[in-house]
């Protein structure tokens, strides 16, 4: 009789390793920087019939701050989504050329309305990829956030009341969303939504069976019970007071949507976006039937035509950005007339910030938009598929929050440039003039690397087993 043993062996995941892609991530960064420098030289060639003398500068700028955003993540986040970094770097560039662009105006200069936007936006780029590091350096483990749940919603409560008080709120075009300090324009509802979005997170995480439950079923929708109607009737009723108080439509439909989506994806309930729906637009029409800013938007979306007219004549009031955003897509056709080649700058004070999407449809036409409206899904969809690999129910929501408040964000001011709703005061991520938006989305990738960091880290490899015996097979 003869003996013969064999020990049994396993592996995981986690003992093999999965791939970190930092190297993929670096790839494409190369290509985020270097494409928004030959827009830069294309723009400069196109008015000036010479290259920029800035371009080595911009470019060398650039390339470091993605360098170095790309060190960070490779050394504090290794398993984070090589997408997001790339992306976001590529809409940044091509919005500082868009805003240089628009800099060399001779229109804008002579209203003294450009000429130190682009290098303001290179500053805020900087502040903005320095949050991002210090999200991914200091924030190890997001689930570390749950802890300030309602911490977060007095924060947010705080930043959002900041316009109202006097001295400090700035009223600009007729919404009061800024305030000043040292001299500089803050818009504290940027910085709110990624402040609001770890509330509902924690929030629904607790409360989300006690939502998911319904007492009748009526033409196919679970009917939410009545005292389950608390949290949304919460919310709509503080977006309607942003609306009221600060008629700021953008920012009351972008916290509003925002909770309607983690509410549905944490109950599974089809009623809770249908009772959104219904309820943002009551309290739209109301806000609307009374509050003459927000009724100005509102003809201006209806009869672009008219509002341009009368702004012509001198009538106050009336606004004729709408018609002459519609006139540069028009223009742009379906190639664009080319970088440095419209006239966008007639849109004048927005035409940096609201109306970007403008400059970017004529100069590039119908093909350039499709593709900005294509890398802004990207992101998205990075998000998204983020949160459904994340291993716990706070980093879910957390993730598909921040989504789907960046995707909202980017329906309402694409949205309202194109016609399609009222226009919103809000500004395009990444690619429109502004500190207080470029600075806020960085740290919403920065918190969103940090979930995908957790979410794609291999598991580790268990440890041995002192008590397991190696299995004998006896043969005859």
């Amino acid at each position: 009789m003869s003996t013969n043993t064999s020990t049994h062996h396993t592996s995981t995941i986690g003992a093999i390793g999965a791939p970190s892609r930092r190297n993929t991530e670096l790839a494409l960064l190369v290509f985020a920087v270097v494409i928004p420098v030959f827009a830069y030289a294309n723009v400069g060639l196109a008015i000036n019939d010479e290259v920029p003398t800035g371009l080595m500068g911009y470019g060398l700028g650039l390339g470091l701050l993605a360098g170095v955003g790309h060190l960070v993540v490779r050394k504090f986040a290794p398993y984070a989504d090589p997408l997001m970094l790339p992306l976001a770097t590529l809409l940044n560039g091509l919005g500082l050329v868009a805003i240089w662009r628009l800099d060399q105006s001779e229109l804008l200069q002579s209203i003294k309305q450009a000429g130190t936007a682009a290098p303001r936006q290179l500053m805020y780029t900087a502040m903005g990829i320095a949050l991002f590091i210090v999200v991914l350096i200091f924030l190890k483990d997001h689930r570390v956030l749950q802890r300030y749940t309602y911490i977060s919603m007095v924060g947010a409560l705080f930043l959002l009341l900041l316009p109202l008080v006097p001295g400090l709120g700035q009223n600009i075009y007729g919404a009061r969303i800024w305030i000043s300090v040292a001299g500089f324009s803050i818009q504290p509802g940027e910085f709110a939504k990624i402040v609001l979005a770890i509330f509902f997170a924690g929030y629904l995480m607790v409360k989300r069976d006690a939502l998911a439950l319904a007492s009748r079923r009526f033409i196919g929708l679970y009917l939410p019970r009545g005292r389950d109607l608390g949290p949304i009737l919460v919310v709509w009723a503080m977006s309607i007071l942003i609306l009221v108080f600060e008629t700021d439509l953008g920012t009351s439909l972008l916290f509003f949507g925002m909770f309607v989506i983690m509410l549905y994806v944490a109950t599974e309930r089809t009623s809770w976006i249908v009772f959104g729906l219904l309820m943002s637009v009551v309290g739209a029409v109301g806000v609307a039937s009374f509050e003459p800013h927000i009724q100005q938007r509102v003809d201006a979306w209806l009869d672009p035509m008219r509002e341009y007219t009368l702004s012509r004549q001198g009538v106050a009031g009336h606004s004729e950005q709408a018609m002459q955003a519609l006139w540069a897509f028009g223009s742009g056709g379906t190639l664009g007339t080319g970088w440095g080649q419209g006239h966008s700058e007639l849109i004048r004070f927005a035409a940096n910030s609201d109306f970007i999407l403008a400059t970017f449809g004529e100069e590039l036409g119908l093909a350039g938009v499709m593709a900005l409206l294509l890398l802004y899904a990207l992101i998205v969809e990075r998000g998204v598929r983020t949160a459904l690999a994340a291993r716990d129910p706070f980093g879910k929501l957390l993730a598909i929050g921040l989504s789907g408040a960046f995707a909202l964000q980017v329906f309402v001011v694409a949205g309202g440039v194109m016609g399609l709703i009222p226009l919103t005061g809000m500004t395009m991520p990444f690619l429109a003039y502004g500190g207080s938006s470029v600075i806020a989305n960085w740290a919403l990738i920065g918190i969103l690397l940090r979930i995908s960091d957790t979410a794609r880290r291999p598991a580790p490899a268990p440890a041995p087993n002192p008590d397991a015996e190696m299995t004998q097979v006896v043969r005859p």
